[in-house]
């Protein structure tokens, strides 16, 4: 017989309890899913600035360090390896030839597009493991955890 995930937890969860558990699992699942990338890649800080520049195209290294929230000479960092390792430039910002943008290149964006795919398909396995039950808990979850996310 198949265990549902809703038949694993008590009818009724505390509010502080509920919210210890979401973190540790989110924190887990984060962990995991981390550890899904191709062998020999990039870190995990690494791969998070190269699939933003991916994603969201050339950005200064303000930007990057105020989205990851850490020191503009600890993205100084992240930075000089991609770009020493050949996934991303610098070129001067077209309307502020002051600024240093940081683009990803054509390695750097398959790189990207690969740990993308990869962590998509080890979680795509595990979902489609699960009972068409436990599937709809878990996209009724994701709305619910989008939407204090985005509070």
């Amino acid at each position: 017989m198949e265990k549902n995930a809703t038949e694993e937890q008590p009818a009724e969860v505390e509010g502080a309890d509920l919210g210890g558990q979401v973190r540790s699992a989110v924190g887990r699942l984060y962990r995991r899913f981390r550890s899904e990338r191709p062998e020999g890649s990039l870190g995990d800080a690494a791969l998070a600035v190269l699939t933003r520049l991916h994603k969201h195209g050339p950005q200064t290294l303000t930007e990057l360090s105020e989205h990851d929230r850490v020191s503009p000479a600890s993205m100084s960092q992240t930075v000089n390896r991609l770009t020493s390792a050949g996934y991303a430039v610098r070129t001067r910002d077209p309307d502020d030839r002051r600024k240093v943008l940081f683009s990803a290149t054509a390695e750097g964006d398959e790189l990207a597009s690969a740990t993308r795919a990869q962590r998509n398909a080890w979680l795509d396995q595990r979902l489609s493991a699960l009972s068409a039950e436990d599937r709809a808990v878990i996209a009724r979850a994701t709305a619910l955890l989008s939407s204090i996310a985005d509070s």
